[in-house]
């Protein structure tokens, strides 16, 4: 995919939790990025049940949403689907710039990835190329993101420890044999 960089690490959404936020403006293109996101999850062993779909008006709203789910402790990471596309006043400005912000702003705050997974275009063939579920959707890219930036903060697994009493027990016993 152009302007990516493919992953070495072994992506896994089995036993996970992921939240998609879309925004319903634009939604023939989100429908295609929920698409998207939705078979990478499938692709990579997600369960259906354990993907949560939420709709929010526009992209605007989608850092409140985000902030909500992170905040719940339910999931392991959000992902926000949108687009945004610049039109002739300075609207896209404030809700492409605001909506990037919430969403980073979220992830922070919450120490839960937060995907930004909305398209800020400059045309609507900008757009459709980059929802096009045949060359370089965003919604997958953007799932694969979050599989990947779970792994990367998921605590690694813990070994028990044996306590050193334990330990000495164990040793007395096999010099007995």
């Amino acid at each position: 995919m152009t302007g990516s960089l493919t992953s070495t690490v072994q992506l896994d959404a089995r036993q996970r939790r992921v939240a998609i936020i879309a925004a319903r403006f634009n939604a023939s293109l989100v429908d295609q990025l929920i698409a998207g996101a939705t078979q990478a999850w499938r692709d990579h062993g997600g369960e259906p049940s354990r993907l949560l779909l939420e709709r929010v008006p526009g992209a605007f709203e989608l850092p409140l949403a985000a902030k909500m789910f992170a905040a719940s402790g339910g999931v392991d990471a959000v992902i926000a689907l949108g687009c945004v596309i610049r039109g002739d006043t300075p609207h896209f400005q404030f809700v492409a710039g605001e909506c990037a912000r919430g969403l980073m702003d979220a992830g922070l705050a919450t120490g839960v990835p937060v995907i930004f997974g909305v398209l800020t275009t400059e045309t609507q063939g900008q757009a459709e190329e980059r929802a096009d579920l045949t060359r370089m959707n965003k919604g997958r890219e953007s799932m694969e993101a979050a599989l990947e930036m779970i792994q990367l903060l998921a605590p690694p697994a813990r070994t028990p420890r044996v306590p050193r009493a334990a330990k000495r027990l164990a040793k007395t016993r096999a010099r007995k044999r």
